[in-house]
């Protein structure tokens, strides 16, 4: 399944992907995390999104578009960033780790977790990447 990015219905379709796919659930089977993702408007993004997500042990628990941060106040991972950066990682023209370390992508949480688990992440982003049909 492929979907427009950013939506409900393309958040939904990486839960499935995440949930079904072999190959996440033997490269993630060891993470433990949830995160929060916040998108910047930029361009054709008028307005900040946020995205939550469970990922424990290669499976994706719960997403929810649009969630309050007060639901999950306490996540593992807090992501950000522009609309125009995260967009330049689904379409490949960004490498996820580069944007990490370049702070395109910000994160809040365990920098020595995400980098003991880089395959975990490069893995996640490839499964983001399948299901992105067109960027908005």
């Amino acid at each position: 399944m492929t979907a427009v990015f950013p939506s409900e219905e393309w958040l939904k379709g990486l839960e499935t992907k995440l949930n079904t796919d072999g190959r996440y659930a033997e490269i993630a089977k060891n993470w433990e995390g949830d995160l929060f993702f916040f998108i910047e408007p930029e361009g054709n993004l008028k307005e900040q999104l946020t995205f939550y997500l469970d990922l424990w042990h290669g499976a994706c628990r719960k997403v929810e578009y649009k969630p309050s941060t007060d639901a999950h106040p306490n996540p593992t991972f807090t992501l950000s960033a522009t609309y125009n950066n995260i967009t330049a990682i689904l379409s490949g023209k960004l490498n996820p780790m580069t944007a990490m370390m370049t702070s395109k992508l910000k994160v809040k949480g365990s920098m020595g977790y995400m980098m003991r688990n880089v395959p975990t992440v490069l893995d996640f982003v490839r499964c983001a990447q399948e299901v992105t049909k067109e960027i908005l």
